[in-house]
Order: structure tokens, then sequence, then C-alpha cells
């Protein structure tokens, strides 16, 4: 099979297209037919060497959609749609960047749908990673101003659409004022130019400071986004586009304003319920949820779609195809 191998810890060249054996099913695993799967931003920092225990060379991809090739414990048949989503991916073992993949059953999600690959592709990391952090970390309830820090992200993008659908008021940063126009047709209610600090900007439109803040850009902006929120409001870190995992200085007493909570969102594949992923996949198919992707790569454009990523370029998800 065809392979996008990270031979060593480095910048997006390392990543090389192989011809490799195709994985032989076990019991307890699953052999998948890759037809699609998104880049995460988790997969540039292993490619950098920045996931600690992750040994090279390795396949990476923390999640793919595809079809049932092999099922030994006959649970599933072959052809059956199935999405597998971390618990090890391309980190602990080979994962999605590949025409097959071999991932434990634990971690196999079936389900039925007719969008497109390159459609279904970007829904499992993305889908979980917002669901997850709205609902299990931020608890939003309907009437709430939710500040998204890093808005034009795939999972900020998302994440919009999906608190205005339970009737919250979105802000959405972006560093980009050519990105505004977009966030605010993917539903934001205000956009805010994000040059390192926004909470003048914010506590501008809300005097109290928002409920809820959704911070994807990470340890860079963590300090700013805790002075945007009212009392007892509360911060989720989910993201790190800020490409900074640690702080230099952070004071509790200082930097968490009173009654306010700061929490993160780090979820994996027994998050992402069965019900919940088919729910969501009817939604879009009904048009009631828009997929923002950005653009759709062959695995042989690898080294290409980990650069887009690098830099910045993106407006929605990057899907890749085998």
């Amino acid at each position: 099979m065809k392979a996008a191998i990270t031979g060593k810890p480095g910048d997006p060249t390392v990543i090389q297209i192989k011809q490799v054996p195709t994985p032989t099913a076990k019991s307890g695993w699953v052999l998948i037919k890759v037809m699609a799967f998104g880049l995460n931003r988790s997969e540039l920092f292993t490619r950098r060497g920045d996931s600690p225990g992750v040994q090279f060379p390795r396949i990476q991809g923390i999640e793919c959609v595809g079809m049932v090739e092999e099922d030994p414990s006959n649970t599933l048949q072959k052809g059956q749609k199935v999405a597998a989503i971390m618990g090890g991916m391309g980190r602990e073992f080979d994962g999605g960047y590949a025409e097959f993949a071999l991932v434990p059953s634990a971690i196999v999600i079936p389900f039925e749908s007719d969008l497109p690959w390159t459609t279904l592709g970007a829904v499992p990391e993305m889908f979980q990673t917002v669901s997850g952090s709205l609902n299990e970390a931020l608890e939003m309830q309907a009437g709430e101003r939710l500040l998204i820090r890093g808005g034009t992200s795939s999972i900020g993008m998302l994440a919009c659409q999906l608190a205005k659908v339970k009737g919250l008021t979105v802000i959405s940063t972006t560093r980009n004022p050519d990105k505004k126009s977009a966030l605010l047709h993917n539903g934001a209610d205000h956009v805010v130019i994000d040059e390192g600090s926004v909470i003048e900007q914010v506590r501008a439109l809300f005097p109290n400071g928002v409920d809820k803040v959704l911070e994807l850009i990470g340890t860079r902006t963590l300090k700013d986004s805790l002075k945007c929120i009212g009392k007892k409001g509360v911060v989720c870190m989910t993201g790190i586009l800020g490409n900074e995992w640690t702080m230099k200085e952070f004071t509790p007493m200082d930097d968490i304003p009173s009654t306010g909570r700061l929490t993160v969102y780090t979820g994996g594949s027994m998050d992402l319920a069965q019900d919940l992923l088919q729910e969501f996949l009817e939604e879009v198919e009904k048009g009631n949820v828009h997929l923002n992707i950005d653009r759709i790569f062959k695995l042989d454009a690898m080294v290409e779609a980990h650069q887009y990523m690098e830099d910045n370029k993106a407006k929605g998800k990057i899907v890749v195809t085998p």
C-alpha cells in the first residue's frame, strides 16, 4: 500500500511517500480501507518531534474514515462505513496517512451516510473536539455570550455554528482582517481583530465580560482570554494554534479572575459516541450544519499539505484522500 511516512522529526519535507506492506488484520483490531482523513494541529507537533514517546519512522494520522476491509471478530462486515479516531493512532501505532489502517476495534465507530468521503473526512476529530469543548467542558447554555479565540480554524468555525444553533451570542477572533467576512458569513455576531490582546474590544462590546471562552490559540493568549470573562465565567483551553505548549509565567491568584474558572478539553475516542456522530452527520446532510473544508489534498501531496497547515493558510478543515 501507499503511505506517507514521517521518517524523522523535522519540517514537512521529512514526510515521504512510500510503498509498504499492507497491515495484516489481527484479533481485537480492524483493518480499514482509508477513504479520507483530516489534518490536525497535533500531527504537526508530532512531526516536529514534540509528542512524547513517538518513535520514528511513523505513519501519522490520528483519524480516518473509510470502509471495513477485515474484522476478525466479524462484529463489523466488510464494506461497513466507519470512522477511527485517536486512541494512539499515528503515535503509538501507525495511523491514517495511508491507503489502509489497522486500528484497535475500541476506537472504530460505524456510521451510515451518503455524504462524500471528502466531507466525511473532515468530521471525526473536529466534531469530537467541538462537541466535547462546548458541551462537556464549557456546558454552554442558550443566551450566553461565547468568545472563540481562533475563530477561523476548523474547530472555531464549527464551534460558532453549533453555538448559534444552541442560541448563544458568538464573538469570533481572527488576526487577519481579510477573514472577517468569512467569520460573519459563518454566523458570528461580532468579529474582533486579534493583535495579541482583545480585552479592550471585547469589553467595549460587553462591559461585564463574556460568559464562556473557547481558547484555541493556547498559552500565548490564555491570560488575555481570562480577562475577558465576567463573574463565574469559564475559559476552556482546547487548542494550541499558537504553537506554544507551556507558559513562562502563570500566577493563578492574579491571572484567573475571582470566581472565574479555567478548564481544558483533551477528549479521546471514547468521547465520540456513535449516536452523536450519526445525529451530526444527518444534520450535515440536511444542510443545517455546514462544514468549512478549506482544501483537499491527495496523499502524494502530504508535504505540501503539512506546509499549508503550518503556514496557517487554511480557513477551515484540510482533508486528504489516498
